[in-house]
């Protein structure tokens, strides 16, 4: 994809504990910064997808993540992490991630990841919401960011975990 392809895109400085002896970032590490960049994703959204869960509102597994290697990434580097959610299906959603060098087209790698909706109560799959796809896809298609207040059943749940 290309860099205009993505809407959202967030730093990271590459730090020494994710690296091997040679300085480069070891394979790892990239699900690491996979973490970073989904939660920033949602974060810059308006919620927090880890607690979002505690409400009984959503939660999500991942069930598949591929990850394909096309330049190495060194120690005290800047990177830029590029997310988006692609596809939006029921149960399930794909979000890509590239990782390239800071304020550059280098690309250093391409991350694909699914995940399905998920009731840790009955160990199922869940659908995804309806809030989170209207919000999700909005974004994705304009690059606006919908106040959370046109999504009652988001809302709930975010305010069920400032309690």
């Amino acid at each position: 994809m290309a860099q205009s392809d993505f809407r959202f895109k967030t730093p990271v400085r590459v730090r020494w504990m994710e690296c091997d002896a040679q300085g480069i970032v070891y394979n790892g590490a990239y699900l690491g910064y996979l973490e970073v960049g989904q939660a920033e994703y949602y974060r810059n959204l308006g919620f927090a997808i880890y607690t979002i869960p505690e409400s009984g509102y959503i939660d999500f597994a991942v069930v598949k993540s591929t990850l394909e290697f096309k330049a190495p990434a060194k120690v005290d580097e800047i990177i830029d992490l590029y997310v988006r959610v692609s596809k939006i299906g029921n149960t399930s959603l794909t979000l890509n991630m590239e990782i390239y060098l800071e304020d550059s087209d280098r690309l250093l790698t391409e991350i694909e990841t699914i995940y399905v909706g998920y009731d840790a109560t009955t160990e199922s799959s869940k659908s995804v919401p309806d809030d989170i796809r209207r919000l999700i896809t909005h974004y994705e298609d304009t690059g606006e960011i919908l106040p959370l207040d046109q999504f009652p059943d988001l809302s709930k749940a975010i305010r069920f975990n400032q309690k």
